[in-house]
């Protein structure tokens, strides 16, 4: 078992890390006390592979895996992880359903803009009425002609208002149970699909989460993601890479708290002394910096496992918490 990185996993990390530091750090406080979601960063992010690091070349992806795509999470989160967020919700879910339950033709489609940071991928499950329970969902579907027409609304939806393609969940056959849920991609502008307002949050307030809206909204049936009554068992397996993102995102953010935390440990003195030089403040640190440590190995396992094309049901769940 190695927990070395290679060279160019090293490389990638600290490519990221000096990006993150002089294309965001400068302007987050700004972006995140206006609510404010920095498109321009988006095209940025797109040339150095960072909005298609898990996805083959042949679409416009950078062609690595897990690994990688967790570090680069973790970097951006370290810094600000309203960005990091962004990263996770467009490929972990909206790009990877496309990538993963799509035909030849939809990947063809879809995917080259959204690998190369042309524009950013959502995907739409929860609702005002249920989030982590997804067989509650009541948005519909019903066929008409050569086209499915959406009714219903998803909130909290991340990149909402930026994305192009949304993959949205929704029941096409009410009597099926879990096997009446299909996944279809909604392209901005489509008849009848609506995106309200910038949600007001606590934190991560750069990131762009919103409710998307349908009414009467006609999406071409060749849109439909995988077969019929597929979408609910697909979007689970979605979750699973899902979680692990989110769990790099989480280490990136304690790893982030934990570097202010030495530079203020560094600074402050009292009694003469730094802060750092007393003992029951190096305990403090030394907890943080194991915690931290223990939570990422927990994700590179994840991460290693998905890599390694093993069911990481359990194991993403794990390090998410």
């Amino acid at each position: 078992m190695n927990f070395e990185l290679t060279e160019e996993q090293k490389a990638i990390q600290h490519t990221i890390r000096d990006f993150a530091q002089q294309e965001i750090a400068p302007r987050l406080m700004e972006w995140d006390e206006n609510k404010q979601f920095p498109v321009e960063l988006v095209p940025k992010m797109g040339e150095l592979g960072i909005l298609g690091i898990i996805f083959p070349e042949e679409y416009g992806g950078a062609g690595m895996g897990y690994i990688e795509y967790a570090l680069i999470v973790e970097e951006i989160s370290a810094v600000d992880p309203s960005m990091g967020l962004t990263v996770a919700a467009h490929n972990s879910l909206g790009t990877n359903h496309i990538y993963s339950f799509g035909s030849e033709e939809q990947r063809r489609k879809f995917l080259p803009p959204l690998t190369t940071g042309k524009t950013l991928a959502a995907w739409a499950l929860t609702e005002p009425g249920g989030g982590s329970d997804a067989y509650s969902l009541k948005t519909t579907a019903r066929r008409k002609g050569d086209h499915w027409i959406l009714n219903g609304s998803k909130t909290f939806i991340t990149n909402a208002n930026y994305a192009d393609y949304c993959v949205v969940m929704a029941r096409t056959n009410p009597g099926e149970g879990k096997a009446g849920i299909s996944a279809f991609v909604v392209e901005k502008g489509t008849p009848g699909y609506t995106i309200g307002a910038p949600m007001n949050k606590l934190g991560m307030r750069a990131s762009d989460t919103a409710e998307l809206f349908f009414e009467d909204c006609p999406v071409p049936a060749a849109n439909m993601l995988g077969k019929e009554g597929e979408g609910y068992f697909n979007a689970l397996s979605i979750l699973d890479g899902g979680r692990i993102s989110i769990a790099a995102m989480c280490v990136g953010i304690a790893r982030g708290a934990f570097e202010h935390a030495i530079r203020y440990a560094q600074e402050r003195a009292v009694f003469g002394k730094k802060i750092y030089q007393y003992q029951a403040i190096k305990i403090k640190l030394a907890d943080m910096a194991t915690q931290i440590d223990a939570a990422r190995l927990l994700v590179m396992r994840a991460a290693a496992m998905k890599d390694a094309g093993r069911d990481v049901n359990m194991e993403s769940a794990m390090a998410k918490l």
